[in-house]
């Protein structure tokens, strides 16, 4: 047991300097936005996907770009218009002639056969395009002309939405918003950090970054994380944070009970505890902790929360929602003791 203990010690030792040495090198293209590069690269870790939402110019595809860089994955980009089609995603069959002249059907690949792919603006699409992911996202594999074609993994999907310019767009469904592991909000940089972009864009050359993990290295990674310890009290905590946001749950409080018509899914309790597992490991630790749960609750609860009419009419923040749910909800079943009052989901 002592020899097991000592194992997972220094693989959760590794894991946090191959963690933090992808985070320097992102950090040569990325100035700023520490939360979003930690955000993202944890969902690549957990085999999970990220809606991005900021307005444009921020980096989002200089992030993935970067990303794809230092972990040395296939990337695509494909950028999402109203009269895009799945076909133009997933692929089509094309007719074709043999070398003995005999005509068949041949299926030509799309951009979604990649390891990273970025999917931007993916709300300009219709739905029908917007749902051609929906399988890729869930289970790694595309189905087209009557044959299934797994991904190469690891895969992973990075949409980005505009949050101002909603003319002409297609709200994501909710099936579609809760196959998002993270959705991260990008801020505005501050004045020192755009100071920093337009020196490093105009005056110095372009950084050069390189690659810290690979394909097979990341597969490790995700087997690393199933021996992260999960206590039953910790496990519980997460499963009552997810019932916290449902109105008819005896977890709920009387904002979520009079403002919310539906809460967070099973996936957000998957996610609170496969996250929180990444969290520990990146503090040297291998056992996950109340504060691991909670860092990335935001990001995981508030796009799956769906508000009524009242609350839409209040315009409810789901920020302070959650920040609520999580200040209120006791780490311990039946007990008193929350989380610290100063505490808010960043």
């Amino acid at each position: 047991m002592t020899s097991q203990s000592s194992i997972l010690e220094t693989e959760a030792a590794r894991f946090k300097e191959d963690f933090e040495r992808v985070r320097r090198e992102v950090g040569k293209i990325i100035v700023g936005q520490d939360r979003v590069v930690e955000g993202t690269l944890t969902a690549i870790i957990c085999g999970g996907n990220v809606l991005l939402e900021g307005v444009p110019g921020l980096g989002k595809t200089e992030l993935v770009k970067a990303l794809a860089r230092v972990l040395h994955l296939e990337f695509s980009r494909i950028q999402f218009t109203p009269d895009l089609m799945p076909a133009d995603i997933i692929g089509t069959n094309i007719m074709t002639a043999g070398e003995n002249g005999i005509y068949q059907f041949e299926f030509r690949k799309g951009p979604i056969f990649t390891q990273l792919l970025l999917a931007d603006e993916i709300n300009r699409a219709t739905p029908k395009t917007q749902a051609a992911l929906l399988e890729t996202m869930q289970e790694g594999s595309v189905t087209a002309a009557g044959q299934t074609f797994i991904l190469k993994q690891p895969f992973f999907v990075l949409a980005t939405q505009n949050p101002i310019e909603q003319e002409g767009t297609y709200p994501l469904p909710e099936a579609q918003l809760d196959r998002f592991m993270l959705k991260i909000c990008v801020p505005f940089l501050s004045r020192a950090e755009l100071n920093e972009v337009v020196l490093r864009t105009t005056v110095h050359q372009s950084a050069d970054i390189e690659k810290v993990l690979d394909t097979d290295r990341i597969t490790n990674l995700r087997e690393i994380l199933q021996k992260v310890v999960v206590a039953d009290e910790l496990r519980d905590y997460a499963v009552r944070l997810v019932l916290a946001t449902h109105p008819d749950a005896e977890e709920s409080g009387d904002k979520v009970r009079r403002y919310v018509r539906w809460g967070a899914s099973p996936r957000a309790t998957q996610a609170l505890i496969r996250v929180a597992r990444v969290r520990a490991l990146t503090q040297g630790r291998a056992h996950i902790s109340h504060d691991d749960i909670r860092y990335f609750a935001h990001e995981i609860l508030g796009h799956r929360i769906l508000l009524n009419y009242d609350g839409q009419a209040d315009n409810l923040s789901l920020t302070d929602l959650v920040n609520e749910i999580v200040c209120t909800v006791p780490e311990r079943s039946g007990s008193v003791a929350k989380a610290p009052a100063a505490y808010a989901v960043q």
